[in-house]
């Protein structure tokens, strides 16, 4: 299941919140909470997680913002 699937599911059950079964609501939100649990993503080196924490900082943006300007730059300039 794709994290846009989850998110229409969960968007179809809160228009029609009052006919949706608890069983049925509870199996949605496991599978939203599981999706943004595993979102954590790759794994960095120390000194690597404290250059981008210090960078996103200086940059006042966030840190998945960051890797994103990060990797849009090197395709750029790379791909």
């Amino acid at each position: 299941m794709t994290r846009n699937s989850i998110a229409e599911e969960l968007e179809s059950a809160a228009d029609r919140i009052a006919d949706i079964s608890r069983a049925d609501l509870q199996i949605m939100l496991r599978r939203a909470a599981l999706m943004l649990r595993n979102v954590a993503g790759v794994p960095l080196e120390p000194a690597t997680e404290g250059a981008l924490k210090s960078t996103a900082a200086e940059m006042k943006i966030g840190r998945s913002d960051l890797i994103q300007v990060i990797l849009r730059e090197w395709l750029e300039t790379n791909a």
